[in-house]
């Protein structure tokens, strides 16, 4: 099973698991996820995203919206 795929079965996982498994698997990576630090480039093009967002200068869609074009895009690659 390749990373993709492990991504979204415990991303799927982690919505329905009980309370106790939760904080367990959470312990099991804690120390990993307060490690997790982003470069200033990268925090930079969030803060220019963000500005646009609320300016309104960048066009954005619904969650629903993207939804409908990747399945779009999904059907059309099937084909």
């Amino acid at each position: 099973m390749n990373s993709a795929a492990i991504r979204q079965k415990l991303h799927n996982y982690l919505e329905v698991a009980n309370d106790k498994k939760i904080k367990a698997i959470y312990t099991m990576v804690e120390e990993a996820i307060e490690e997790v630090e982003y470069t200033d480039e990268f925090k930079a093009e969030l803060d220019r995203r963000y500005a646009a967002y609320k300016d309104g200068s960048e066009k954005t869609v619904t969650a629903s919206e993207s939804k409908k074009r990747i399945q779009k895009l999904l059907k059309s690659a099937r084909k």
